[in-house]
């Protein structure tokens, strides 16, 4: 991501957003402190955002010449967007195409002439409880791709699109495939060295997305991925669940800890990249 302004006033902030926005440049804004930051998600319109910048300068009445997200007009004259659109605008396309494969995935396994072979797929290693799939490494992610009941994966799927797609929006595709690769890397092979290779899930991976949101989002309300304390404690609880007998389901218990440990740790890396490109 780049930044692209700072300030205090939330009405010349807001209207350049809108400005941006208006004109294709895909943009979102963060709080650090008393400021309110801009910045450009997408890397390949930063020299149409400059310019547009670059223009608002010379011309500052242009601000006020954007119109309004909604307006009564617009209201009565335009459609309201479909739930499927809805839904895509706050995702990218890896949270969307991951998404839909986990679903085809899923679909599979419900057939039983495909179970078989898709397991052997895509299990961490179906043929050893010991040896690591380094001839297959592949492997080592395919995991989080299988789910065995209907709330397992709305659950995973459902914070796979909230918090992967915010992500995703926010800092761009490059950086959640690098967190995916990583975390699922970590939880799948933490939960193989306790128990083997039958697990599956996205969780692992979603628990390393909640991490990361804590890490970079942390007191910062207007942050796309922030997350309310009551959530958090939540999201905790149920973690610590999972080591007890209370629970109607199994639960990979090492790739959710793993994951969530892995993902403070990227969360920790892009804090400092942060912090680092802005002296």
């Amino acid at each position: 991501m780049q930044k692209l302004m700072s300030t205090e006033d939330a009405e010349l902030m807001a209207k350049t957003y809108r400005f941006l926005s208006q004109r294709g440049v895909p943009v979102t804004v963060s709080e650090h402190g008393s400021q309110l930051e801009l910045w450009l998600t997408v890397a390949s319109y930063s020299a149409h955002a400059k310019a547009l910048l670059q223009e608002l300068k010379h011309h500052p009445e242009l601000l006020d010449q954007a119109e309004p997200a909604h307006t009564p007009a617009s209201a009565s004259s335009h459609a309201t967007p479909s739930l499927l659109k809805q839904l895509l605008q706050q995702s990218g396309w890896f949270t969307a195409g991951y998404a839909l494969l986990v679903v085809l995935v899923f679909a599979g396994l419900q057939l039983d002439a495909l179970q078989e072979p898709i397991l052997r797929a895509l299990l961490y290693n179906p043929d050893s409880f010991e040896q690591l799939p380094w001839a297959q490494p592949w492997r080592l992610l395919t995991p989080a791709l299988l789910h065995f009941s209907a709330m397992h994966i709305l659950f995973n799927v459902f914070w796979w699109w909230y918090l992967g797609g915010r992500f995703e929006r926010y800092y761009g595709s490059k950086w959640l495939i690098l967190t995916y690769v990583c975390v699922a890397l970590v939880s799948n092979t933490a939960q193989f060295m306790v128990s083997g290779p039958y697990f599956g899930g996205l969780s692992g991976v979603v628990y390393g997305l909640f991490g990361l949101a804590v890490v970079v989002a942390w007191n910062r309300p207007r942050h796309p991925l922030f997350l309310p304390r009551g959530l958090i404690i939540f999201m905790l609880a149920w973690l610590l669940l999972g080591y007890t007998d209370l629970l109607w389901v199994n639960v990979a218990n090492t790739a959710h800890t793993a994951g969530l440990v892995s993902g403070l740790l990227v969360g920790a890396l892009i804090q400092w990249l942060s912090r680092f490109s802005t002296k």
